[in-house]
């Protein structure tokens, strides 16, 4: 049971997408596994991302194959959502090459498990500049039967990208 309508679309500032890959190529360029995760309102049948969250310190461990986010931090990042008035609506996460831009079995078996939460796949580590939501894999988790990945025309139906230039980009975590 949940206490929201299903979620239609999802809201996504230009802005949050190009911070959130701005963030990723960090790690990226390191050869390893980036993250930002999304806070926002989910409302009427829609989700609207309005900050993004950046991850700090011992709480978030990034390999060439692996991201891991303690729940103390994600503790910490409720935290702020509540301060705020938001909720965590969803994330996106950056693969390197081989990997792909499919949720990987970890992905699947230990992310985040919430009716109707976004979970965005970034490739190559996010090093390219010209990532588009359409080049990502875009995945919600459906109570009862996990993560489905949308096809293409489902994200361009499904994930509206609009031209708002700024979001706020919060830091969490110590570092």
């Amino acid at each position: 049971m949940s206490f929201y309508p299903p979620v239609e679309s999802w809201l996504l500032p230009r802005a949050a997408l190009d911070a959130s890959m701005r963030e990723m190529a960090i790690d990226g360029r390191l050869g390893r596994e980036g993250v930002a995760l999304w806070l926002g309102k989910r409302e009427g049948g829609s989700a609207a991302v309005s900050h993004v969250v950046v991850l700090r310190g011992p709480g978030v461990i990034k390999r060439r194959d692996l991201l891991q986010i303690s729940a103390d931090l994600l503790n910490d990042v409720t935290d702020v959502a509540i301060e705020l008035g938001l909720m965590l609506v969803g994330q996106i996460h950056s693969h390197g090459l081989e990997f792909g831009t499919n949720l990987s079995n970890t992905d699947r078996r230990y992310g985040i498990m919430v009716p109707d939460y976004l979970s965005v796949v970034a490739p190559d580590f996010a090093l390219r500049n010209s990532t588009t939501i359409t080049d990502c894999g875009v995945h919600v988790f459906v109570a009862g039967s996990g993560y489905r990945r949308f096809p293409t025309n489902e994200i361009i139906q499904r994930v509206h990208v609009s031209d708002v230039s700024e979001v706020p980009v919060l830091t969490v975590g110590k570092g």
